[in-house]
């Protein structure tokens, strides 16, 4: 293995794939694994030079960058900017693939400390609009949510127990790195979490084409509550019965053209944008 130096961090050639340094980037396309794997590492994985920076101004921390020696120079900045201990390996594309799966063509990778959750309490206590995210399993639709979010208005999001993680590799990629910007937690007590949320006032619209109090959402824009949870369900199933039977409200987005509901990621924005 080669070494050398930049002004603050030691740089090491790797060009073995079975080196011990890269364990953290083995297998990022496998999704199973790397979601089971990475928190319980307390880690998560920053992709492009983009979302590393954003990374490191939201205050995050890295263990480790590994990147195509060609991207030095592009990265100086970064290099510049980290704690002198965080391992910076550089390998050449092939290697890279090996070990990650890809082809790494976005500047760097980082494997990067992951941050603690704060509590519901401390995410929604000064917010006024937050999201709820219900067993989503899609990495992408959750990454979409959070950049519209962070985009249209909203102060927080929670997200429940099987909720896909909005810090895996995709979620943060397709977030653009709102994921770092916007306050969210996961709400452990789910659904009963719901009457903490009520309690705090918040009143709970499920947004569905279905439910006993269901309101077109350009109606409910007119005067929405000062403070409002929206609860989106998961991908094609949709809510659970028991969270729509327990919202306050049920909001509709109004279709035409005989379709009857919208992919999550879309359906959100819509919402979001309505109720800016």
């Amino acid at each position: 293995m080669r070494q050398w130096h930049n002004r603050r961090v030691a740089i090491f050639e790797v060009d073995d794939a079975l080196d011990p340094r890269l364990a953290d980037y083995v297998s990022l396309t496998d999704v199973t694994l790397r979601s089971r794997h990475e928190p319980d590492m307390g880690i998560y994985i920053a992709e492009s030079a983009y979302i590393i920076r954003r990374a490191l101004e939201a205050g995050h921390r890295p263990r480790s960058i590994l990147m195509d020696r060609r991207w030095l120079d592009e990265m100086a900045d970064v290099l510049d900017s980290i704690p002198g201990d965080t391992e910076v390996l550089v390998g050449a594309p092939a290697l890279l693939e090996a070990v990650t799966g890809f082809h790494v063509h976005r500047g760097a990778l980082a494997a990067m400390h992951r941050p603690a959750l704060p509590s519901v309490h401390e995410v929604v206590q000064r917010a006024h609009r937050i999201v709820i995210l219900e067993d989503l399993v899609n990495h992408t639709n959750v990454g979409a949510i959070f950049r519209s979010a962070a985009a249209l208005g909203v102060d927080a999001i929670l997200i429940t127990p099987r909720c896909a993680d909005p810090l895996y590799r995709r979620s943060v990629r397709v977030s653009m790195g709102t994921v770092f910007q916007i306050p969210w937690t996961r709400i452990s007590d789910w659904p009963m979490g719901l009457d903490h949320l009520r309690g705090l006032g918040f009143t709970i619209a499920a947004v569905s084409p279905l439910g006993e109090n269901n309101v077109d959402l350009r109606q409910f824009a007119i005067d929405p509550p000062e403070r409002l949870a929206l609860v989106f369900g998961t991908e094609g199933a949709g809510l659970t019965n028991q969270v729509a039977a327990e919202a306050d409200v049920s909001v509709r987005i109004p279709m035409r053209g005989g379709v009857d509901s919208l992919n999550v990621a879309a359906a959100s924005a819509v919402v979001f944008w309505a109720l800016t």
